[in-house]
């Protein structure tokens, strides 16, 4: 069977029974043969996308002009009827799964009978199997697995990108086992100009220079402001001459080499995403359609986010975004790094190395992460402080390694964070 309509409409039908249901299924639009059913199933993923109910009148609303190309109202209502429960979903979803294998199985002999030149029998082959693993579910792995698994790991070391993402700070990363590691959430919190953001475009940037990809969400700043900072960070420039466009002609070239050396990273900025939804959207998009394997999430910063729904106070709100978040780096296996504002309290303490209880709206943060960095810095209180320059990195928590104090020289000018053994140099910081 190259077609299964009935299964396709109780796919559809079980989902306008229960729209809470569609995250749990791993169709795509694709999927489906039947054009209005393809719309109709679009529709209904990106209302889940942001967060919204899926039912007759979002699915409507959601179509547009195009529902009279899908049946119209009365074929939504006609669906959503026809299915008594949503027991069997996954079992419609089986069918619909063969049925797209046995259509791209036929197309792609049909390709090889009509012109054998133009494909090897060796790859017809691989498409073909490839197809057969399509939607396949494989089955829970034993603790045998997975002991075996842990044995061929300590005889044969993982690699550099699983064992973590290297930002080329090497305290830091070795505290951390290798740099942030996969489906971790990250939070990096601080008082205002201790150099939050800096110092997570520096993780960024330091990923990307080692062939990762970022996305990049800033609901503070403007996506050409955080290009400035970068550029300065890279070149070595001054990033007070940003304001006036003062630049020497040394700056000018350093400013074009820098730009030319961004241009190649893989390295997304958004700054009007501003729900757990909208930022998860986007996520998924970058992991899952265009293949981003090594890929960090940046977000700055969690007091500026909203979520859709109500919450009868901000520190519940808070906690749910984070929970999602800490899902969301689970369900795609990437590091998301966020910053965090502290409280005023840290100021009226004697000293004010910041700690756990100054989370600001904390909610479920400290529950949720799996790593709390705090930055202080002594020169910011005291000028005649004598670590002028430096950063203290405070690994506050860290679910799966040690805590304790790691330190970075700043030189702010430049928004850049380098190793101590750097810090009277202007030299640009070795790769990892």
């Amino acid at each position: 069977m190259i077609r299964n309509y009935e299964a396709e409409q109780a796919i559809l039908g079980s989902v306008l029974l229960e729209g809470s249901i569609v995250r749990d299924l791993i169709l795509e639009d694709i999927h489906f043969d039947e054009s209005a059913h393809r719309k109709i199933y679009k529709a209904m993923r990106e209302i889940s996308d942001q967060d919204q109910p899926i039912n007759i009148v979002s699915v409507t609303t959601q179509l547009g002009d195009i529902i009279h190309n899908c049946g119209g109202v009365s074929y939504l209502t006609d669906l959503a009827g026809s299915v008594p429960s949503t027991a069997a979903v996954k079992h419609y979803q089986r069918m619909v799964l063969e049925a797209y294998r046995n259509r791209k199985t036929q197309e792609q002999a049909l390709k090889y009978s009509e012109n054998p030149g133009d494909i090897s029998l060796d790859d017809l082959i691989k498409n073909l199997e490839s197809m057969r693993e399509l939607g396949v579910e494989s089955e829970e792995k034993s603790t045998y697995d997975y002991l075996t698994e842990i044995a061929n790991d300590i005889l044969s070391p993982t690699s550099d990108e699983q064992n973590g993402f290297k930002t080329g700070y090497r305290d830091f990363d070795n505290m951390t086992g290798g740099g942030p590691q996969r489906g971790d959430l990250i939070i990096v919190a601080a008082r205002p100009s201790m150099g939050k953001t800096a110092f997570a475009l520096n993780m960024a940037s330091g990923h990307c220079r080692n062939g990762g990809s970022v996305d990049m969400f800033s609901l503070e700043m403007g996506a050409k402001q955080l290009l400035h900072r970068m550029i300065s960070a890279e070149g070595n420039i001054d990033g007070q001459k940003w304001r006036t466009m003062s630049f020497s002609t040394e700056d000018y070239n350093k400013a074009l080499d820098a730009i030319g050396v961004i241009t190649d990273w893989q390295v997304d900025i958004h700054e009007k995403a501003r729900t757990v939804s909208d930022i998860r959207a986007i996520v998924r998009r970058s992991v899952n359609e265009k293949n981003r394997d090594k890929h960090m999430v940046v977000i700055d910063y969690l007091q500026l986010m909203s979520s859709v729904g109500r919450y009868e106070r901000r520190d519940l709100e808070v906690g749910a975004m984070t929970r999602e978040l800490k899902l969301l780096a689970r369900e795609l296996d990437i590091p998301i790094i966020l910053l965090s504002q502290l409280s005023r309290g840290v100021e009226s303490r004697q000293d004010k190395r910041p700690m756990m209880s100054d989370l600001r709206e904390s909610g479920n943060i400290e529950q949720d992460a799996d790593v709390i960095g705090f930055l202080y810095r002594d020169d910011y209180y005291d000028a005649e402080s004598e670590n002028q320059n430096i950063v203290e990195i405070i690994l506050g928590k860290q679910r799966n390694g040690p805590v304790g104090n790691v330190e970075l020289a700043f030189l702010k000018e430049y928004g850049k964070f380098v190793n101590l053994d750097y810090r009277y140099s202007e030299m640009e910081v070795p790769p990892a």
